[in-house]
């Protein structure tokens, strides 16, 4: 069963809050409502949500101020952050994105619009969340692989890495090129690697 994805709203406007909230619940989110960024604060300790969805032009403490303080806190700090403010110029825009918010919209803005952008920032980290997964997995499996090198194969691999072409080693190790080749196609099997280029990459990874 799919998890139901939490945002919270942070926005002093009452109406536009209730609508959006409405409107985003109807989309089958979880919505948590709040006016300023001391209550966001507090709801994130509590629950932790999946998205930010933050007006800049806030009392006390602004936007710009509340997505500095998610990321000094490392438990906060992936949290992605859509600002939805009145301020539009392009210094405004440069100012959210270089403090790390992952999308800016200005008001008035589409409904559709914001909902686009919401689904697009999760399966971004969604996507991300698997190629993580999968390098993970797969430095796993070659890291036992590495142990699993005979020292020829090690200093063939060596030498591959530096640089050198198949009749290059085989001249270096002073052995036909045809046993070299096999022991290329070894040392891919191995390592599950489809070529050259991505054996040096690997191995460049784990040294």
């Amino acid at each position: 069963m799919k998890q139901i994805k939490k945002i919270l709203l942070v926005d002093d406007d009452y109406n536009l809050r209730e609508l959006l909230s409405s409107y985003l619940f109807s989309e089958g989110f979880f919505i948590y409502s709040v006016d300023n960024i001391n209550s966001a604060l507090v709801v994130i300790r509590q629950d932790l949500p999946d998205l930010i969805i933050s007006d800049i032009m806030i009392k006390d403490l602004d936007g710009y101020d509340f997505i500095k303080l998610l990321k000094l806190d490392i438990s906060f700090i992936h949290i992605p952050v859509i600002f939805l403010t009145a301020k539009g110029m392009t210094s405004d825009r440069i100012k959210g994105y270089n403090l790390g918010c992952h999308a800016y919209l200005t008001k008035p803005f589409n409904p559709k619009e914001l909902l686009a952008i919401i689904h697009n920032t999760f399966n971004n980290i969604d996507l991300f969340t698997i190629n993580y997964i999968n390098r993970k997995s797969r430095l796993k499996f070659n890291y036992k692989a590495l142990n699993s090198f005979t020292p020829r194969e090690k200093k063939i691999l060596k030498l591959v890495v530096q640089g050198y072409m198949n009749k290059e080693i085989a001249i270096n190790l002073n052995t036909s090129l045809r046993n070299v080749e096999q022991y290329i196609s070894r040392l891919l099997s191995k390592t599950n690697t489809r070529n050259r280029t991505e054996l040096v990459q690997l191995m460049i990874t784990f040294y």
